[in-house]
């Protein structure tokens, strides 16, 4: 176990396993001076997972325009063509690839690997339940650890067959019939709203439809499901919802439809959370107008610690302010956008207490806990609470910053590294889950005057 410099020494989720960091390490590039980037992101990758499911789903062929290629979307690519959907990349404007999926005959007798992506290892059960035969569900070591017994229990309330030998965890099977049965369930999806978004993108499909309830402590990340049941409101499926934490689809069809993916807002954080560190500004091109991503907080967010945020047209332009301000946050909406923000609280001028985000020790790592080792490993002084964390400002020094295998924890240390030198980030590569092209586009960022596309 890793203990030589950590505040809470027994964090390791790594568990048995702890990298050999030697090797891996990533000198996170110190700013010079101050910022003037304007730059573009790819594609959203809760919208491109959402939308390839649909497409898998529905009654005629789909076309993705501009979609997200990462690990998470290679992943779950490669799991509809195991059950049978047609996806093919194609050539689309500007030489970026779009995605042609044709639907097919959902057949299971196949093994899933869901990396670390959450939106595979929940999205895609209820697909196989509709396969016509096994379907085995595995991943990383540290997908092993991720909630997933509201997955295996709602399922098998609806009528599935699933063997996990007891776990309610990854490994476990899907046995298909080709159809499932539906209906009415109480769960709690406390830990992740992707337990309700991976049941309602299916749940046209199901025989007798589906009317779901929530029962339990707050539901996180709602906005995710309002994405969710926007992306089915495209391809003519309603979502009926009489009260918060009820929704009901009735059994109809799902249509194939072509959809521009929009660019990642979430992705967005680390490099307009930059200008604050760093000073100047840097615009973010092809911002959408409306939007169900929660990284649109970020314009509301970012000023909260200082910044100045404009729009003119397709595009959002962060510009630092005097200095960092400490906060107090409910992020209980925007859990993914915790991680770059206790970044940029440990680096403000007065202490921060950001809660409502207890539910992301369950995402790649415990992100609190993670958080916190790494910045009092630095010299900082953050505190767990039970829904969040404290942070209280103190001057910080280089050294390793552990990820976790999490892109969230490695883009929070090269924040950390924009203002402290030799800030060394341990496989930065993690990134690749969601912005393969993180490194370069941050060293663009650093360089000067320029506009970084992909």
């Amino acid at each position: 176990m890793l203990t030589s410099r950590y505040s809470k020494p027994e964090f390791n989720p790594y568990g048995d396993n702890a990298p050999d960091t030697g090797d891996e390490l990533w000198a996170a590039p110190t700013a010079a001076g101050p910022l003037a980037t304007r730059m573009s992101l790819p594609g959203s990758k809760s919208l491109t997972n959402r939308e390839l499911v649909l497409s898998a789903l529905a009654d005629a062929p789909s076309r993705l325009v501009a979609p997200l290629q990462s690990r998470d979307t290679d992943l779950m690519v490669a799991a509809l063509r195991q059950l049978g959907t047609g996806v093919e990349s194609v050539t689309g404007a500007d030489d970026v690839p779009d995605l042609r999926i044709t639907p097919g005959e959902l057949l299971g007798s196949t093994t899933i690997d869901c990396g670390l992506a959450g939106t595979v290892m929940r999205f895609l059960p209820p697909v196989a339940a509709l396969a016509l035969g096994p379907t085995t569900f595995d991943g990383d070591a540290g997908a092993r650890r991720r909630p997933m017994r509201t997955t295996v229990t709602s399922l098998r309330a609806l009528g599935a067959d699933i063997n996990d030998d007891g776990r309610l965890a990854l490994p476990f099977t899907v046995h298909g019939t080709g159809r499932l049965a539906g209906g009415a369930i109480t769960i709690d999806a406390s830990t992740s709203s992707q337990f309700v978004s991976g049941l309602l993108l299916s749940a046209a499909r199901f025989d007798n439809g589906l009317q779901l309830r929530h029962e339990g402590a707050r539901l996180p990340s709602l906005p995710h499901i309002e994405m969710t049941i926007a992306t089915l409101a495209g391809r003519g499926v309603t979502v009926e919802s009489a009260a918060v934490g009820e929704w009901t689809v009735a059994p109809g069809p799902i249509r194939g439809a072509e959809v521009a993916i929009e660019p990642d807002l979430s992705n967005a954080a680390p490099f307009l959370a930059a200008a604050l560190v760093a000073g100047g500004s840097v615009t973010i091109t092809g911002w959408p107008a409306t939007t169900t991503q929660v990284g649109a907080d970020l314009a509301e967010l970012l000023p909260l610690f200082g910044a100045t945020v404009s729009h003119d047209g397709g595009s959002l332009t962060v510009t630092a302010g005097d200095g960092i301000r400490g906060v107090d946050l409910d992020l209980s909406t925007g859990g993914e956008l915790a991680p770059n923000l206790v970044a940029l609280a440990a680096l403000a001028d007065s202490p921060s207490t950001i809660t409502g985000i207890g539910h992301i020790r369950h995402h790649e790592t415990d992100r609190l806990a993670a958080l916190a080792a790494e910045i009092n490993g630095l010299g900082g002084q953050v505190t767990e609470l039970e829904d969040g964390l404290r942070i209280e400002p103190r001057p910080l020094h280089g050294g390793v910053w552990r990820s976790y295998d999490d892109h969230r924890m490695a883009t929070s240390g090269a924040i950390i590294g924009l203002a402290v030198p030799r800030v060394e980030v341990e496989n930065i590569g993690t990134t690749a889950k969601t912005l393969p092209q993180f490194a370069s586009l941050w060293r663009s960022m650093i360089a000067g005057p320029a506009e970084a596309r992909l």
